[in-house]
């Protein structure tokens, strides 16, 4: 896709995020959203060759909408600055009471962030996802010392955590300050290659084979129906 004039778009975009603006770059975004809207098909072809259960998603569903839920927030802005999808199994993109792993990424301010796992999971598989972790250690510390996780990403991102350990939970065991994460999720972000359009689905497919583990793991997380 047109990398550049992607990047040119959302940046005009952020200045005069308003409906006006918007309607009179229509054409723009309906050409650069078509763009896009092939480099997730894309994107879905080859990640299903090593996970089979993205083979099937559906490009059109995995894309994020760029209007902007405003109606509880204090931020009236009526349009996201990005362009983003997430591909998850059956199309289940958002965090349900069972939940899941899902790939995601997005353009902005000339980045590329792409990534994959779980970010802030509802609080039954929050819970569960923790209970997994006491109960596998074993397994997890697989996941952790994953060397194609470690080279690529280091280590799960620390973006919330509990101060104490969760009730329930032993406070001595080997991984609880992996278990007072709220999200298990690895991400990074990077210039976008602008000059280099046809590294970019590529350069995604790799970074998220990176983080197969990790996804792979949290799809054993099941759920209690109790």
């Amino acid at each position: 896709m047109h990398l550049r004039d992607l990047t040119q778009y959302l940046n005009e975009l952020s200045e005069n995020n308003n409906r006006p603006w918007f309607i009179m770059n229509k054409p723009r975004y309906d050409i650069l959203r078509e763009e896009f809207l092939q480099v997730v098909t894309e994107l879905i072809r080859e990640l299903g060759k090593f996970d089979p259960l993205i083979a099937d998603c559906n490009p059109k569903k995995a894309m994020f909408r760029i209007n902007r839920d405003v109606r509880f927030a204090a931020d009236k802005r009526p349009y996201k600055t990005n362009f983003s999808a997430a591909l998850a199994p059956n199309d289940k993109r958002r965090p349900t009471h069972a939940g899941g792993p899902t790939y995601y990424f997005h353009i902005q301010d000339g980045k590329l962030l792409y990534g994959a796992g779980e970010y802030i999971p509802p609080a039954p598989r929050l819970k569960a996802i923790r209970e997994r972790i006491a109960n596998d250690a074993t397994g997890f510390s697989k996941v952790l010392k994953n060397k194609a996780l470690r080279a690529s990403y280091g280590d799960l991102a620390e973006e919330e955590r509990l101060q104490r350990p969760p009730k329930g939970f032993d406070p001595a065991h080997e991984h609880i300050e992996y278990i007072k994460f709220k999200s298990f999720f690895v991400w990074n972000e990077v210039p976008l290659k602008v000059n280099e359009p046809d590294r970019l689905v590529p350069d995604l497919v790799r970074g998220m084979k990176d983080a197969y583990a990790l996804v792979e793991w949290l799809r054993g997380v099941k759920v209690s129906e109790q």
